[in-house]
C-alpha cells in the first residue's frame, strides 16, 4: 500500500529547543502524560516505524520549535531530511500576529520544500462565556492581517483547534477563499459520547461548506486508551461523508500517536475501515490528495 504521510514530526531535543518537550513542566495534553515523547525522533527512527509501509512522501508539520527562531526549524529540516528515502515537504511555524510576519514568511520561502504554515490560534474552552473576538484568535484583525500574507507566498494553512472553534475557521475560509485551509487531526473529536459526537459533526459540517477547506484524518487517540478500529470507525466514516474522499487525507501524526498505537496499527486500521471504497478513492485518501494539496510535483 502506497502511503503519503500527510502529518508527522521530527525533533532532536539534544540540539534544539522545543519548549513543550524540553522544559521540565509538561503542558496540558490531550493524550495525558507524554514523557515517552521526550527523546529524539529523526529520519532513521521514522524509517524503522514505517518499515512495513511503502511511504512515497511525507509532510513534516512544525513541532513547536522555539518561537524566537521559527525559520531555524526549517533550516534544520532542510538538512536532516536529506537522509529520508522519500520526498518531504514542510508546513512551518509562524505566529501570524507578530510584527515581522512578512520577514518570517520570506525567510521560510528560501527553502523550496516549504508548502504552508501552521499556528495554533487562541482556542477557548467549550464552556467559555466568550469565544469570539479574542486577541490571538482567528477573529483578531491583527492575526488576520498576517493570514492575508499567505496567499502572496502561495502557502496553505494548517489549523489545529478544538471543533467548537471551527465556526471561526469557516468564516476565515470564506473571507480568504484563495488560501487552502487544512484542519488537523479530524477537528479533535475528544468527547465520544452521543452529545459530543453530534456537536463535532455539526461543527465540521459547517466548515466543510467552504470548498477551500480540507481535513486530515489523524490524531484520533484518546487518553489512556489504545487505538482501535472499533473506536475510530464512526469518526472516519462520518468525516468522509461530510468532506468527501477528495478533500480528506490520512496521516500518522507520528511520533505523537505512538502514545496510543504503533504505525502499522493506525495506518492499516485506516485501510481496514475504508476497504469497501473504490480503489481510486482509497488511493486518493492514502496518497493522491496529499500529493495534490501539498504540491509534491511543484
Amino acid at each position: 500500500m502506497k502511503f503519503l504521510d500527510a502529518h508527522h514530526h521530527f525533533w532532536d531535543i539534544d540540539s534544539n529547543y522545543h519548549p513543550w518537550l524540553c522544559d521540565e513542566l509538561q503542558i496540558p495534553f490531550r493524550y495525558g502524560n507524554y514523557d515517552a515523547l521526550r527523546k529524539n525522533y529523526l529520519p532513521v527512527v521514522y524509517a524503522e516505524d514505517t518499515a512495513d509501509i511503502e511511504v512515497v512522501g511525507s509532510v513534516h508539520v512544525e513541532a513547536e520549535w522555539n518561537t524566537d527562531d521559527p525559520v531555524g526549524e526549517t533550516r534544520w529540516l532542510a538538512d536532516i531530511t536529506q537522509a529520508c528515502n522519500h520526498p518531504v515537504v514542510f508546513v512551518v511555524q509562524a505566529r501570524l500576529d507578530q510584527e515581522d510576519i512578512e520577514d518570517v514568511l520570506s525567510g521560510h520561502s528560501v527553502y523550496p520544500q516549504t508548502r504552508g504554515i501552521r499556528q495554533k490560534p487562541l482556542a477557548t474552552e467549550q464552556t467559555a462565556s466568550k469565544q469570539r473576538g479574542l486577541p490571538g484568535s482567528m477573529d483578531d484583525p491583527k492575526w488576520r492581517d498576517g493570514y492575508a500574507y499567505l496567499d502572496r507566498f502561495g502557502y496553505s494553512f494548517d489549523l489545529q483547534i478544538p471543533y467548537w472553534n471551527l465556526d471561526q475557521a469557516a468564516e476565515l475560509a470564506a473571507d480568504f477563499p484563495e488560501t487552502t485551509l487544512v484542519i488537523n487531526h479530524t477537528g479533535l473529536p475528544s468527547n465520544r459520547n452521543d452529545v459530543g459526537i453530534s456537536a463535532w459533526s455539526d461543527a465540521i459540517e459547517k466548515v466543510a461548506l467552504q470548498p477551500n477547506v480540507m481535513i486530515k484524518i489523524s490524531g484520533l487517540g484518546r487518553i489512556n486508551q489504545p487505538w482501535t478500529i472499533e473506536s475510530n470507525r464512526g469518526i472516519v466514516l462520518r468525516t468522509l461523508d461530510i468532506f468527501g474522499t477528495d478533500r480528506c487525507m490520512f496521516a500518522s501524526n507520528f511520533p505523537v500517536d505512538r502514545l496510543c498505537g504503533d504505525f502499522g496499527t493506525i495506518i492499516q486500521g485506516f485501510r481496514e475501515i475504508v476497504k469497501t471504497l473504490p480503489q481510486n478513492q482509497i488511493s486518493a485518501l492514502f496518497h493522491g490528495n496529499a500529493a495534490r494539496i501539498y504540491r509534491f510535483n511543484q
